[in-house]
């Protein structure tokens, strides 16, 4: 891979920016557009920016695929365990009004959460993704 130094630099002051964004749409997402299968992509993408600058050997050291693994199944826990723990506390499965003595309090705190769930997984399997493909043909 050949080095370009301004690629990097840029890719370096770009990539903590990207992270932030996408946390912002992340955490926005429960008031306005956004939430977290977009987040998941935005935070996706800045490590596949990573790895197309830095190398793929590189970013996958940086973020292995069995840790992606973990976070893709934990998303989908998160997401669902949401739901059983409405259940528990007498509501139907992601009724978030049971989740805060107040009822909008619970509303808030339940999407959150959800979205949370969502955007691990995304961002998690947006990335396994990637580095099978882009892995392809290595020895």
């Amino acid at each position: 891979m050949k080095h370009n130094l301004i690629l990097r630099v840029i890719s370096k002051v770009l990539i903590p920016i990207i992270i932030l964004f996408a946390l912002y749409v992340q955490f926005h997402g429960d008031y306005g557009p956004g939430g977290g299968f977009q987040a998941g992509v935005i935070f996706s993408v800045a490590f596949i920016l990573y790895a197309l600058v830095f190398g793929l050997d590189t970013a996958e050291r940086v973020m292995p695929v069995n840790i992606l693994r973990i976070l893709a199944s934990l998303g989908v826990l998160i997401y669902a365990g949401t739901g059983f723990a409405s259940l528990l506390l007498g509501g139907e499965f992601l009724n978030y009004s049971v989740l805060a003595s107040n009822t909008i309090a619970g509303q808030h705190l339940g999407i959150l959460v959800i979205e949370l769930g969502v955007g691990v997984t995304v961002s998690s399997v947006m990335l396994i993704i990637f580095f099978t493909f882009a892995g392809r043909g290595r020895t």
